[in-house]
């Protein structure tokens, strides 16, 4: 579970902000969206094929950089 202190004086807007971060950081919101409907293991991995092809299009391009 993620949480965050308060700290002393802090406004709470500037505590909400960093939870955010902290949350988009850990990936929790990805995930929770991603289990919001079953997938296929075929389609999860024609999911995980297509994110390494275009990694690796992308490493391609930006290798001689």
């Amino acid at each position: 579970m993620t949480e965050i202190k308060l700290k002393k004086g802090e406004p709470v807007e500037k505590a909400l902000r960093r939870l955010k971060k902290k949350v988009d950081r850990e990936g929790i919101l990805k995930e929770v969206r991603n289990h919001r409907h079953y997938e296929k293991p075929s389609e999860r991995r024609r999911r995980k094929l297509k994110v390494a092809r275009f990694n690796a299009m992308l490493s391609a391009r930006y290798a001689d950089l």
